[in-house]
Formats: C-alpha cells, structure tokens, sequence
C-alpha cells in the first residue's frame, strides 16, 4: 500500500492564509527579522572568541563547541520541526522556538562559566533549529510566482546583512563593554528584541494553514529519533574536531554509528511507507533535479561561508594584533554589496536561472582566493584595507548565491511541503557548517601551533592553508551548479518535471 502523498504541484500554487497584501508583508517581516536574529547571532560570536576565551578560559575544544554546537543542536531539529510545521502549525513552532531562542540568550547572558555558555549557546541551536523550517515554510506559503523570487530576495539580503554585519556587531559590543563585559552584551541584546518579536509574531503570522492534500497528519517519532541519532553521530566527530593534540581520533568511530543508524533509518522509512503511513522525510522530493543539485550547492557554500569569516577573525587578532571592532568592521563592503546582489538577484533569478549563481560562486572564489595572496604581500598595517577590498568582490558574487539558489531549490517544491523541503536544505547547511568549521579551525590551529616561535608567519599560514579549505568547498559548491545548468541545457524542460 503506498504512503498518501502530496501531488506535485507547481510552485505557483498558493495555500490561502486569509491574509490582504499589506498583511502578508508584515508576517513576512516578523519571519525574516526573527531568522535574521538567529543568524545575526551565529555569526556575532565570531569576533568574541578570544573575549571569551580570555574571560573564561576556553581552549580550542570549548572554542570549537560554542560555535560548532550551536550547528549540530540547529541541524538535529531542522527536518523534524519542519514536518511538524507542515503537518500541524507553523506558527506554533515558530512561537515555541522564539520562546527558547530568548529564554536560552537570557541564559548565556548571564554564564559565568565556560559550561554553561556552551550548554546556552547548545539551546540557542535547538531553538534556531525550530525557526529556520517555518520562516522558509511561511516564505513558500505567503507567496508565488516572480512574488515569491522577489520574498527570497530580500531574505537572502537580510540574511547576508546578518551573516557579514555580525562580526562588526560583535566587534564593537565588546569594544564597549570590554573584554569581560562586553561578550555578555551580544547576548543581552537578544532578550528584549526577543519579546518584541513574539509579541509582533503573535499578533501578525497567518493562523490559517493548507495541511498536504490527502495526507493525514501523521508524525512519524521512530524515523525522527532514527533521523536524529544519524545527524548527531554525523555532526559530532566534526564539532570535535579542533586540530590539536586534545583531539581523539576515537570519535571518528562515531561515524560507523552514523551508517548503522542511517541504514535502520532507511529501511524503516521503506517500511513505514510500505504500512500507508507518512515518513518523516518523503524522499521523492531527491528525485526533484533541481532540489537535489541546490541542497548541494548550498552545504558545500555554508560549508566555507562560516568557517572563512570565523578564521579570518581569529587571524586579525591573534595573529596581527587588531581589535575586535576592526576585525568585524573588514566585513561590511561583503555585507554591502551581498545585499545589493541579492535584491537584484531576486527579481531576475527567474529570467537567468542557474547560470546566475554559478558567476556568483565564481565572484566567491575570486574574492576568498584573492586573501590568501594577499596575506602573504601586504603589509600587516594595510591589511584590514586589503580585506575589505577582495570582500567587495566575494560580497558582489555571494548575494548572487544564497537567495537565487533558494528559489530554484524550491520552484518545483509544492507549497505545502515548503517547510519539509526547507528544513533538508537547511540539515544539508548545517551538516556543511559543521564540516567546514572542523576542517578549517583545524587545519588553522594545527598549523599554527606547529609553526614554531615565529608567531606572525604562523598564523599567515594557518589562515591560509584554512582558507584555502574553504576555497575547494566554493569550488565543489561551484561544480554541482555547472552540473545543473548542463542539466537545464540538455533538458530545457526539467526544471518543471521531477526525474
């Protein structure tokens, strides 16, 4: 008997939410600035690093945790939050994960020990975990057509402002508050933008929902638990990975249990299916070309983005001495223009296509490669000048990549599975995030630490081995886009079919 499932349906089809136009855009925004505020804060701990580490002691492995935990928490309730968005509400999960993203900011706001920052920032991710799904899920419910293109413009703007202005957000919190306070204020903020927004969110998110068409609201928990124990066994080798002789090479033994658990999780989904039942991930959304070629695209770009901003930070100020503030400011020009590209790019991304964000990957490349040469000739005193020129560049061609790739990822996605479809895409990030992040905090710390007493050429090696890591996730990410358009080329009607 085979699972009730959704019928395709082109992505220009709507669910009602009872709402007027003005309406709509103002959920729209509730959606966006609280998924603003979770990125935002992923990235404005990048530049407290070594406030934090100074202030409470934390090494590598404590630093690796406060930033790769956040990601593997974030990655672990991605997909079963999504589904139960779908299913049930979206407005729901986005409430219940606004209350812990602010109870869990409250939480690391006042830490006083490295443990209970770690085990803060850890709820923080659970509860990005639980906002990510619906704001993607709200995006394809609220809009259609060339609208929808234009709704992920603007979120991949908003979302590039986050990403980028984040470090220079940070910068200057700790740059106020100094050194111990300072760390704390970047979490301080989050509580009373938190309550505003739950208020809003509670007042302007459509009530209404379309569940799938014939499908009952079936919520598979042994493939959730199944799912989770894969993605943790996964994630976590990474999050443990820092590059120093602290690491044990026994935790790459978790990734056996990753395939023992990915392998029962697979044949009870054959058999759930099988029952009439509905599985928590409906695979024939793989079978979607050009869902499959974006989730590939965007793991192996968030694979680098975090990670290259995170040791670019790390080498401006352990490395050559500048302040926080100065180490974030370097971002805003990719801040700047990665908006501007990304507004532009929504409203022609469905005149261009793919071919859009393969030259926005290459701008990336230009841009990122560029720093590691100039590392090596320019000197130390010009070197937050020179940064900030090749962002320019890695900012032109980054907007042209998150938002345009979101849209072609789903326009063939039915709306109704927006928030499932959303949530994969995001596992895919977030597993990247957690790869990139132990490959290149890795090869930066292990580089460095084996240098020898030159400390100056030590850590322009570690940032530019690690950034060169980074540089190879671009290229991969730039590959699966080349495979698309070939795809599109070959099959002018693909785009609108599932194979």
């Amino acid at each position: 008997m085979s699972s009730p499932r959704t019928p395709h349906t082109s992505g220009d089809q709507k669910p009602s939410t009872g709402l007027d136009e003005r309406q709509t855009w103002r959920a729209y925004a509730v959606a966006v600035g609280v998924a603003s505020l979770t990125i935002l804060d992923l990235a404005k701990i990048n530049v407290a690093i070594p406030a934090i580490s100074d202030d409470l002691g934390a090494g590598p492995t404590e630093v690796q945790l406060l930033v790769a935990g956040f990601v593997l928490a974030f990655g672990l309730l991605l997909v079963p939050s999504g589904r139960f968005g779908d299913l049930y509400s979206r407005r729901g999960m986005f409430l219940a994960g606004l209350a812990l993203f602010t109870l869990s900011s409250l939480a690391c706001a006042v830490s006083f020990s490295i443990e209970m920052l770690i085990a803060g920032r850890i709820a923080q991710g659970f509860a990005a975990g639980m906002l990510m799904p619906q704001v993607l899920g709200l995006i394809q419910q609220l809009f259609q057509g060339q609208a929808r293109g234009k709704a992920f413009g603007v979120f991949g703007a908003v979302i590039g402002l986050s990403t980028a202005f984040g470090p220079t957000l940070g910068g200057f919190l700790v740059g106020v508050g100094g050194p111990s306070l300072g760390w704390h204020l970047l979490f301080w903020m989050n509580v009373p933008l938190g309550i505003a927004a739950f208020i809003f969110a509670i007042r302007l998110l459509p009530r209404t929902q379309v569940a799938p068409e014939g499908a009952v609201k079936d919520f598979d928990i042994i493939g959730t638990i199944l799912l989770g124990l894969t993605v943790f066994t996964l994630m976590l080798p990474f999050v443990l990975t820092t590059g120093t002789d602290a690491d044990n090479p026994a935790r790459w033994w978790l990734l056996a249990g990753a395939l023992l658990f990915g392998g029962v999780f697979l044949s009870w989904e054959k058999r759930y299916v099988q029952a009439g039942r509905v599985a928590i991930i409906d695979f024939e959304l793989f079978r979607i070309p050009s869902f499959r070629n974006g989730v590939a695209i965007s793991s192996f770009y968030f694979a680098a983005m975090p990670s290259t901003f995170i040791v670019l930070t790390l080498w401006l100020q352990q490395g050559l001495g500048f302040s926080p503030i100065v180490a974030g400011m370097v971002t805003i020009p990719f801040a700047l223009f990665s908006a501007y590209t990304s507004w532009q790019a929504g409203l022609v991304v469905h005149r261009i296509g793919r071919p859009l964000v393969v030259w926005g990957l290459i701008g990336v490349l230009v841009g990122f490669g560029s720093l590691i040469f100039l590392a090596f000739i320019v000197p130390p005193a010009l070197m937050p000048w020179a940064v900030a020129g090749a962002m320019v560049i890695a900012g032109f061609g980054g907007g042209a990549v998150i938002s345009p790739n979101q849209t072609l990822m789903l326009e063939d996605v039915p709306p109704t599975s927006g928030g499932l479809a959303g949530s994969i895409a995001q596992v895919g990030q977030r597993i990247g995030t957690a790869m990139g992040l132990a490959a290149v905090l890795s090869v930066y710390f292990g580089v460095v630490s084996r240098q020898g007493v030159d400390l100056t050429s030590s850590y322009v090696a570690g940032f530019s081995w690690g950034l060169a890591v980074s540089v190879g996730f671009v290229s991969l990410a730039l590959v699966f886009a080349l495979l698309d358009v070939r795809r599109r080329l070959s099959t002018p009607l693909a785009s609108s079919q599932n194979s």
